[in-house]
């Protein structure tokens, strides 16, 4: 007995020591994690690093790839099965992500910086919105990541110029307006820059003296360097890299451009699965999604013609908003009201607020008809539900709740700032964002609109019934031009055949599908999984099934994949399911 309780002691420690090598390794990837990210490190609250911007060039690059390895040596060197449970979990996912960095280097993804989807230079642009402004130091360092704007440039600009010389670029289709996202802050009066506006408000921190004397600084600094070096941009793209550009669409044209895809299907769904089973799946989503809609459309007194129903909603005045204001008012009147019924659906909201603007002028052209920023991990700054006003004749109102329960509540704020709140995770799974767990949920909070009587008449529900279509058509036309030869007409004319979405709004989307191959598609796998994992619950558990429990087991761990989900969602039904026996004993 004597032997066996030191041989329990001797294994209880070795689990420890082996979870303490674990989490040192944690704690020196994320100081390295923020040294190497200054923009990162400022959103997370650290700001050691605030006049900086962080290296962007190919050496850089490359010595985080090394690093990255590194890092993987390191974790390999710890004996995963002498890990606590949770630790497990941890070490998994930390290898998943990891392993994602070397990969997606080894494909040469940092090749392609531009996806048309806040970019650098547009995140750059929007650098007054993303740190502390707060007094005198905060402005100089401010000031400070304005004059290291052209180091941060020139390192994007080398790696396009490599995929330049390789053939590894976007395609000249997806630029037809891109320019217009630079041209945007190449002003002729620095004070109109969108950089310039923390010029125009101060905090009562600041003096009058030093604010004339920053106001100074700032006005050379954006005129002598940071304006130049968006027309260097420009330039670049408009005389090299668009001339450059591919002609074909699909990413597999490129050099390595089959095998990049396939790892770009692997990394967005986080699934081992091939386009062309997503593809299959999307197919039969589109034909599933197709006969509820047609219910509606015969509900409605259309039979069973839905083409001229949808023509009814892309045409009918009463489901267009009129002015950007109107637009506005109906999206904060529906989260005002979804706000009241949350505590239905779940037992643990976070802290953070959130608040709606619209989209700048400079992207709303062609960007997509809505998005959500997260807010600073201190609480410093709330997230952020922006809603496209550009083009209000794209924007129907019967799009709006399934819109707006997707990007602010239950959808990206109630998950994204949750996640940011959770205290017992190491610092790397607060932050960490595996898209179809972020995106796949955001689409299932979608339809928890109906459990909650949000869907109060048959266009709104229509509304939502075109959004689930939407992203299944994604599993087709995504999959169609980048592994089944499709055209982007191709993918029009089948989007607008299946849909109710608007053609600007159609055409918007396909552009983004060829530039961002892959991502599109992680929407709809992972609310597959989600409703998967629910549906199962629901049939083990039976009159015990806790909805609001199982959105704790599925938010509670912050982003994870599917797979970790699903073993999640699985122990929790095992737990449940034998406290249950016991009851009935």
């Amino acid at each position: 007995m004597h032997y066996l309780f030191l041989l329990f002691i001797l294994l209880f420690q070795t689990q420890i020591n082996a979870d303490e090598q674990l989490n040192q390794l944690f704690e020196e990837h994320w100081e390295y994690s923020l040294r190497s990210n200054p923009l990162f490190a400022t959103s997370q609250g650290d700001h050691r690093f605030n006049d900086h911007l962080p290296a962007s060039d190919l050496t850089a690059i490359g010595e985080h790839y090394e690093q990255t390895k590194h890092f993987l040596e390191q974790l390999d060197d710890i004996t995963r099965n002498l890990l606590s449970h949770e630790d497990r979990l941890n070490y998994d996912i930390f290898k998943i992500i990891l392993t994602n960095t070397i990969i997606a280097y080894e494909h040469n993804d940092h090749l392609l910086p531009l996806n048309g989807w806040w970019d650098y230079h547009a995140v750059f642009a929007d650098l007054g919105n993303r740190v502390p402004l707060n007094n005198t130091v905060d402005y100089e360092n401010y000031i400070s990541r304005l004059m290291a704007f052209p180091e941060y440039n020139s390192g994007y600009i080398e790696r396009m110029q490599r995929g330049i010389e390789i053939g590894f670029v976007r395609p000249r289709i997806v630029f037809d307006d891109y320019l217009a996202t630079i041209e945007a802050h190449i002003t002729d009066n620095v004070t109109e820059n969108r950089l310039f506006g923390p010029f125009n408000e101060f905090p009562s921190s600041v003096d009058e003296d030093t604010r004339i004397h920053l106001m100074n600084r700032a006005k050379q600094v954006l005129g002598d360097i940071v304006i130049p070096e968006f027309e260097r941009l420009r330039n670049f793209l408009r005389d090299e890299y668009i001339p450059a550009a591919a002609e074909n669409i699909g990413i597999t044209d490129v050099p390595g451009g089959r095998k990049y895809y396939q790892f770009l299907v692997e990394y967005y769904t986080t699934l081992e699965i091939t386009p062309e089973e997503v593809h299959a799946i999307g197919l039969e989503e589109v034909e599933r999604i197709r006969s509820e809609m047609m219910e509606i459309v015969e509900s409605s007194g259309f039979g069973d013609d839905f083409d001229s129903f949808v023509e009814f909603l892309r045409t009918d005045p009463q489901f267009y908003a009129e002015t950007p204001e109107e637009l506005m008012r109906e999206t904060a009147w529906v989260l005002k009201k979804m706000d009241g019924k949350l505590p239905e659906l779940f037992k643990t909201l976070p802290r953070l607020p959130y608040g709606i603007m619209e989209i700048p002028d400079y992207l709303a052209p062609r960007t997509t008809t809505a998005y959500y920023s997260r807010g600073a991990a201190d609480g410093t700054r709330a997230g952020f539900y922006a809603v496209n006003t550009y083009n209000l004749p794209s924007r129907p109102l019967y799009e709006v709740v399934a819109l707006s329960l997707h990007e602010a509540v239950p959808g990206h704020h109630l998950q994204i700032a949750l996640q940011q709140e959770l205290e017992d995770l190491p610092a790397f799974r607060t932050t960490t964002g595996f898209t179809a767990y972020v995106e796949g949920w955001a689409l299932y909070s979608e339809r928890l609109g109906l459990e909650v009587g949000m869907y109060e008449d048959p266009y709104s529900n229509f509304g939502r019934l075109s959004y689930e279509m939407w992203r299944a058509l994604r599993l087709v036309v995504d999959t169609g031009m980048h592994a089944k030869g499709w055209s982007r007409d191709q993918a029009i004319d089948f989007m607008a055949a299946n849909s109710a979405l608007s053609l600007h709004n159609i055409r918007s989307e396909v552009n983004r599908y060829i530039f961002w191959p892959g991502q599109a598609l992680a929407y709809k796998m992972g609310e597959i999984k989600i409703r998967e994992l629910r549906a199962l619950a629901e049939e083990k558990l039976q009159q015990h099934f806790d909805l609001r429990e199982f959105h704790d087991v599925i938010l509670l761990s912050g982003s994870v994949p599917l797979s970790v989900l699903e073993e999640n969602v699985k122990r929790y039904i095992e737990k449940e399911g034998k406290q249950k026996n016991r009851k009935t004993e």
